[in-house]
């Protein structure tokens, strides 16, 4: 298993991720996280340490530089700025693509408004995401991108958290792509209920599983990144 420390350029700013590669990895998943986290997200984490052991890469990424994201604590409106962060995700795909793992189906999994992100960003680069998971998401946020997403997308949603529910529900209306809404009963928005963050693992595993199955892969070999 590979484990580095990466900066990904995007633009002027440079942001700080983490990359994990088992042997013999079937796919790459790009993590967006959520509105106020980091890549340090103890439930991303989670969900990307059951990935890696389903033998998928992952990259968790920082959306915000360090000065960033002191001005987001105060004002908090950079994490809501869909469009600045769906283009770090966009960066993120260019610089998985060129120089990290360009043989390998790429997917994005987003939390909360990183989930936005992240299906903006598979509108921008729809020949190389196969497939988009968004947990407790606010993938309306999204907008006009939601037609324009051809990678199939998976909506995991807490029973309990209804607002969200419908919320999904209305953005799944736009999304001409494939778009499956899964409900997990009895969790909320953070899914920190016994079982709950478990649950989206798994089916995340096995969305992604399916979709990078039927993906085109690439001839080159797993290529370098740039350490921090």
């Amino acid at each position: 298993m590979i484990e580095q420390a990466v900066q990904l350029p995007s633009g002027e700013a440079t942001l700080d991720g983490d990359l994990v590669v088992p042997d013999r990895a079937t796919g790459m998943v790009i993590f967006a996280h959520g509105s106020g986290s980091s890549r340090h997200s103890a439930r991303n984490r989670f969900v990307a340490r059951e990935l890696q052991a389903a033998g998928l890469a992952t990259l968790l990424m920082d959306l915000l530089t360090g000065d960033e994201e002191s001005v987001d604590q105060r004002t908090a409106e950079l994490r809501f700025d869909i469009a600045l962060l769906g283009r770090r995700v966009v960066a993120a795909i260019d610089s998985v693509r060129a120089i990290v793992m360009p043989r390998l189906p790429l997917a994005l999994f987003g939390a909360s408004t990183g989930a936005a992100a992240a299906l903006v960003a598979a509108s921008e680069r729809p020949g190389d995401v196969a497939a988009v998971v968004s947990r407790g998401g606010r993938p309306d946020l999204a907008g006009d991108a939601l037609p324009r997403v051809r990678a199939p997308t998976l909506l995991l949603v807490g029973g309990d958290d209804r607002i969200v529910v419908g919320l999904n529900r209305e953005a799944q209306a736009h999304m001409s792509a494939e778009a499956r809404l899964e409900i997990i009963p009895g969790a909320a928005h953070l899914f920190e209920e016994p079982g709950a963050l478990e649950q989206v693992a798994r089916r995340a595993a096995d969305w992604f599983a399916h979709w990078f199955a039927k993906a085109p892969r690439g001839k080159r070999p797993y290529g370098t990144v740039v350490t921090r």
